[in-house]
């Protein structure tokens, strides 16, 4: 069962401050004073009263209807050519139609891999200043970190993660206690999909509810979805932050049957088939997500974002790192062309990711070009929901709503890309990027632009060089606040 909500003790309504727990009381006050007195006068009070209370209630409730719903979802390892509407071989088309309809950043920026994506959204600043630059089961975040949950909450939000957190993998630093109402899924990482196990070892049982662990039947795609769908029709009036980064595509996967006959013929190997129905199985889950926004009536006024974690991978499915699942030998068959590079790397491949906006109340079907990062989502939900941090909060990202909604274009600025433990970085600034491996004797450095070489194959480094001092001195800058906000 899914817990009831508990009313925030406060709504803002900018030019009214209504206190929920407030309103119960001078109701219970004035009802005492009716009684005791048994005036007239007083009964003519209590209804006045009782009249301004249910106009303020009403404030509450029309402020809370001008804010949109926000229901983020991130797959996981899911590559650039994964998907239909960018040529991928296995069909998506709930992907395609959210693409047609909505709006496809056509270069959206991550992290390599997982966990640092993951707290850059949560927070708006590069992961790199947590200190979080590979998968962690450690605390990530310090205790107090104010989070996009914990944002919107202060606004009057229901919060809810479901899927893969992985930002702490004990349920004492789990989901609940930075900012969320309500959890469900894996703490740690990606998970057999059967047996709900995590890498063998300590971390390894973490399928839980509200950092509760338990047990349950089923695949993990399904469970999620369900879970995601049930959440959404138990909303009330108020707002709701949906998270939903699920586990797929990320090894080590085994499809039900059904999804597996629905692939393609042309789509021949049992891993290659095996892919292609996870990714199927994706898209129909984010289609069920859909329709029960739209049965719920909430559809217009919904924000929904689709993306990746980081590039797609290639790695070896049946991981024996995974208690055993029974999930078939062979390397995954993920595409990222035409893009560079695959998960881990700091090239295209590893960091630029499918990505829609859909606001059908809002937001106009097309396409936007701008360079963005998965930290400007942290600044742009909070500009919706009218959230002013009482602190700087140290944010590398920036407000998207005037790209989002009048597709104003954007100043150039640098967007930094700390690989795992900074054997690599990366800086994107305007149409050229830096790609900087190795240190000392052993630094090599590329320069391309990726308005005319999208793919990264003509290394401009000794032909530009001005231009290669210039980017490494932003990216000695950008790196300078790296490891400023460690969990301790």
């Amino acid at each position: 069962m899914l817990p009831q909500r508990v009313l925030p003790a406060e709504h803002s309504t900018g030019s009214v401050s209504v206190s929920a727990n407030g309103l119960v009381m001078i109701r219970g006050a004035v009802k005492a004073v009716v009684r005791l007195k048994g005036e007239m006068m007083c009964l003519h009070f209590y209804g006045a009263l009782m009249f301004a209370t249910a106009w303020c209630c009403q404030l509450v409730v029309s402020n809370a209807q001008t804010r949109p719903n926000i229901v983020f979802i991130m797959a996981d390892d899911l590559g650039w050519a994964d998907v239909a509407f960018h040529g991928g071989n296995a069909p998506t088309p709930c992907l395609d139609r959210l693409a047609k309809e909505g709006l496809e950043l056509t270069q959206h920026y991550v992290a390599p891999v997982c966990s640092p994506t993951r707290t850059g959204l949560l927070t708006g600043r590069c992961w790199s200043r947590f200190g979080v630059t590979t998968p962690t089961n450690e605390l990530a975040l310090p205790t107090g970190t104010v989070t996009l949950p914990g944002a919107l909450q202060d606004r009057g939000y229901d919060t809810c993660l479901v899927g893969k957190w992985h930002l702490g993998s004990l349920p004492k630093w789990g989901p609940n206690h930075f900012g969320f109402d309500h959890s469900y899924g894996s703490l740690a990482g990606g998970i057999s999909p059967w047996n709900h196990r995590y890498k063998k070892g300590e971390y390894s049982v973490t399928w839980h509810r509200n950092e509760e662990l338990i047990e349950e039947s089923g695949h993990v795609t399904d469970l999620l979805t369900d879970e995601a769908v049930k959440w959404i029709r138990m909303r009330d009036s108020l707002p709701f932050f949906l998270y939903v980064p699920y586990t797929a595509v990320h090894l080590p996967i085994k499809e039900p049957d059904k999804w597996i006959r629905r692939a393609p013929q042309t789509i021949t190997g049992n891993v290659a088939r095996q892919y292609a129905a996870c990714i199927m199985h994706l898209d129909d889950a984010v289609g069920r997500i859909i329709s029960a926004l739209e049965h719920a009536g909430v559809r217009d006024n919904t924000l929904l974002v689709f993306t990746s974690d980081n590039g797609g991978s290639t790695a070896e499915n049946n991981d024996l790192k995974y208690p055993d699942d029974n999930c078939p030998n062979g390397r995954l068959t993920a595409n990222n062309l035409p893009l560079r590079g695959k998960k881990g790397d700091v090239y295209e491949g590893g960091t630029r990711v499918p990505t829609i906006v859909s606001w059908p109340a809002r937001v106009k079907p097309g396409k936007v070009n701008n360079p963005v990062h998965v930290t400007d989502w942290m600044p742009t939900f909070c500009s919706l929901a009218d959230f002013e941090p009482a602190r700087d909060l140290k944010w590398d990202g920036v407000n998207l709503v005037p790209l989002l909604l009048h597709r104003v274009e954007m100043s150039k600025r640098p967007l930094y890309t700390a690989g795992p433990r900074w054997r690599a970085s990366a800086l994107r600034y305007g149409d050229w990027k830096l790609v900087v491996t190795g240190k000392d004797e052993n630094r090599n450095v590329e320069l391309f632009n990726i308005a005319t070489d999208v793919n990264e194959s003509k290394n401009l480094a000794d032909t530009e060089a001005h231009r290669v001092d210039a980017m490494l001195t932003r990216l000695q800058e950008a790196a300078r606040r790296d490891n400023d906000a460690l969990a301790r």
